[in-house]
């Protein structure tokens, strides 16, 4: 016990010390070799030092012509493995991404699946992107996203621009200049101004508008080089409003009463929490500034209120429509709405902000090219008071990391939505479906129609459609990250997965690993469906002798400890060699990956033919790492006769996995919680304890019966026998 004891903590130090947080010693110094100039900064030949931020500057002779930045210097930018993406980038003296190159990283499905060269390509298009139009990362419909690398794709994102915009405040470049008030400043003034007509708003900047024609939206598009555009112009007249969008601060008690009236004010502020804030938005023209994600009921996907680095796209719970404008002189508007700020997104509503409209156009059946157009707003003086400085007041202070790592899984959360609701309501129904297993059961066609269903479901869905297959490199991740530095933004980028995880780790203190292996894994379901499929078609079935079936089991565990200890020593190196798994390659990538992939994947699924979940039994890591804890569930769920294993057999014999032993126990280690036993256990055709106890009652029945028909009172010793027989 001692030496066991021993080897435990020496390897608790060895994970300490492998496992030191990777942000904590990097400098662009490392991958500054990993670089060009020229293809970071265009025309730059050599590469300064490093100033005290890790700032470099881009030479082009003496005359620096830009810098450059490693990402991971300047935010965190921890993806779904919980390392670091190390993003090296250029930026001009006007504050735009020149290039960006990916140097180093550790994402699982990169690493596993995507080829790492759709990352890249990525990435490369932030070349020529204005900071001065971004205010940290974005939403995932505003992205190129690479399928099955959402969470990666929106994490670079978020790491580049909000780099990006504290290394050009760093600069003090313009539209970064640090801006430090000489004299008094300006709040907004809830006691100023009073009610005017719509032509004195408009004439004091209290209404400000976008207006833009047909024939200026054509030229705009056309301006993009793209000669589809031109197929699907808009057609005239040119000189008709195609966007006509005006919009105001209502919050500002004068301007709200002028533009909503009296009623319909009060009835604003009374949803106003303190802090909050209010825009009104009047749309005329062919363009809707509300767009698709409102007949969803979700965003307002066509525009957003963008004011420094804060950015907010509204949702329909901050939104109402407005009736009736009071302020004499008001135009008629189609779309007249009022959208809450909240206020924890930090707005200011004395500073300025601006309204950025996406304007599209299809370019094919799903294809679409896009224009944004900005709406600037300052509230007029008016309205304004100034306040003078004191010494205990300091500026507003930039989005902290972990706000910034909040929102963006929060982004990424909103993101998913529909998938998430979708995910829990299959969660429980499967609950459902274990805990009352015995109706669930009863009736064996009944059951092998939900169970099919339920498998199609998992394939489709949670594979094909989600992603969310789990594998045992989420496994290596989690075990490296709890002797790092844990932070649980990781394990929340990405939606489905940390559901399915959560689900898995509920399930193993109640019914082992079967939950997940059974009922929840794509590749899980894409095996026992081939095979059920190969069976309708003829394909004999092979049984493996019950020695010989009992010592491959060995194989998988053995596998799991191997990758696990190679994490040990390189988390990459384990990554690499879990390809062992062709869940990525099957599921995720959906077979679309180079020839040796698929050739591994298929090797994989082809014995399941002839040997039902011949992957699940013998060679899945996952499998092992799930059943070395699954002798600790606190419940046995599957209901057992004394006579199961001796003498009866059938539940042995049909177990599609073979987890039980001749003997009758169920190995909560192989078991996958299929539930055929327990469709056995009710079969009053082929389980003899059923069977036995079925003709007990028949000849009890019969017995009766014949008692009664001549008249006799039969004895049963008990008023209940009947129901007592079984």
């Amino acid at each position: 016990m001692a030496h066991a004891i021993t080897i435990v903590a020496r390897t608790l130090l060895v994970l300490l010390c492998l496992a030191a947080p990777v942000n904590a010693d990097v400098l662009i110094s490392s991958f500054l070799d990993d670089v060009t100039p020229a293809e970071l900064v265009p025309g730059a030949t050599a590469l300064g030092t490093p100033d005290e931020n890790g700032i470099v500057p881009a030479l082009a002779g003496a005359e620096t012509v830009g810098w450059v930045f490693l990402t991971s210097d300047f935010v965190p930018t921890t993806g779904y493995s919980g390392k670091p993406i190390h993003i090296v980038a250029g930026l001009s003296p006007d504050a735009r991404l020149t290039g960006a190159k990916l140097v180093k990283h550790s994402e699982p499905i990169v690493l596993v699946g995507i080829p790492e060269s759709e990352i890249r390509a990525v990435i490369d298009h932030y070349a020529g992107f204005d900071l001065r139009g971004a205010s940290g990362a974005r939403d995932a419909g505003d992205l190129e996203i690479v399928s099955g690398a959402t969470v990666t794709i929106m994490v670079i994102d978020d790491s580049i621009l909000r780099a990006g915009i504290k290394v050009a405040r760093a600069l003090g470049l313009k539209g970064f200049a640090a801006e430090v008030p000489a004299g008094p400043t300006r709040t907004i003034d809830h006691d100023a101004g009073e009610v005017a007509d719509w032509e004195t708003l408009a004439g004091n900047g209290a209404l400000r508008r976008l207006s833009l024609d047909v024939a200026t939206i054509n030229a705009d598009f056309a301006a993009l080089g793209d000669p589809r555009t031109g197929k699907h112009a808009e057609p005239g007249p040119d000189d008709d409003a195609q966007v006509d969008v005006w919009t105001a601060l209502v919050s500002q008690p004068a301007i709200g009463r002028s533009l909503l009236g009296d009623a319909a004010y009060a009835n604003l502020a009374e949803r106003l929490q303190p802090g909050d804030e209010a825009i009104a938005v009047f749309g005329a023209g062919r363009w809707s500034f509300k767009g698709s994600g409102y007949v969803r009921g979700g965003i307002f996907d066509r525009f957003q209120m963008i004011q420094g680095e804060i950015s907010h796209r509204f949702r329909d719970r901050e939104q109402s429509r407005v009736v009736h404008l009071a302020a004499a002189g008001a135009p008629e508007f189609p779309e007249m709405d009022l959208f809450i700020i909240p206020a924890d997104t930090g707005f200011d509503p004395a500073a300025p902000y601006r309204l950025q409209f996406l304007v599209s156009r299809a370019v094919g059946p799903i294809e679409k090219v896009f224009l944004t157009y900005d709406l600037g707003y300052e509230l007029p003086e008016p309205y304004t008071r100034t306040i003078a400085p004191t010494p205990a007041s300091a500026p507003v202070a930039d989005t902290t990391d972990a706000q910034a790592r909040d929102a963006l899984w929060q982004r990424i959360w909103q993101t998913k939505r529909t998938q998430v609701v979708v995910l829990a309501a299959a969660l429980a129904l499967l609950t459902g479906i274990f805990f009352f297993q015995s109706y669930a059961t009863r009736n064996a066609r009944v059951f092998t129609a939900l169970r099919n269903a339920y498998l199609a479901f998992t394939l489709v869905f949670v594979g094909w459609i989600a992603n969310a297959q789990l594998s045992v490199v989420n496994v290596m991740a989690v075990a490296n990250a709890l002797f790092s530095d844990f932070q649980w933004q990781t394990f929340l980028m990405d939606p489905l997965i940390f559901i399915l995880w959560f689900a898995v780790a509920a399930a193993l203190l109640f019914w082992a690993r079967g939950a997940y292996c059974g009922w929840l894994c794509p590749f899980g379901a894409l095996q026992e469906l081939s095979n059920k499929i190969a069976r309708r078609l003829g394909v004999p079935q092979v049984t493996l002798p019950w020695g010989l079936h009992e010592r491959l089991w060995a194989l998988k565990y053995m596998l799991f400890l191997g990758l696990f200890g190679a994490s040990l020593y390189s988390l990459e190196l384990a990554e690499r060699l879990a390809e062992v798994e062709p869940f990525k390659t099957a599921i995720i990538l959906k077979f679309a990956r180079p020839l040796p992939y698929v050739l591994i994947a298929l090797a994989c699924l082809a014995p399941g033919l002839f040997i039902e979940r011949f992957y699940c039994r013998y060679v899945c890591p996952l499998g092992g790492g799930l059943a070395i804890p699954a002798r600790l569930h606190m419940f046995q769920w599957l209901k057992r006769y004394k006579e199961c294993g001796s003498p009866c057999q059938i539940c042995a014999t049909d177990c599609p996995v073979k987890a039980i032993h001749p003997t009758g126990e169920i190995n909560p280690n192989e078991c996958i919680s299929c539930l055929n036993c327990q469709v056995l256990y009710q079969d009053h055709t082929r389980c003899p304890v059923v069977i036995k106890s079925d003709r007990r009652r028949a000849k009890i029945a019969e017995s009766a019966a014949s008692l009664a028909a001549h008249g006799e009172r039969p004895n049963l010793g008990h008023p209940n026998q009947l129901a007592r027989v079984k």
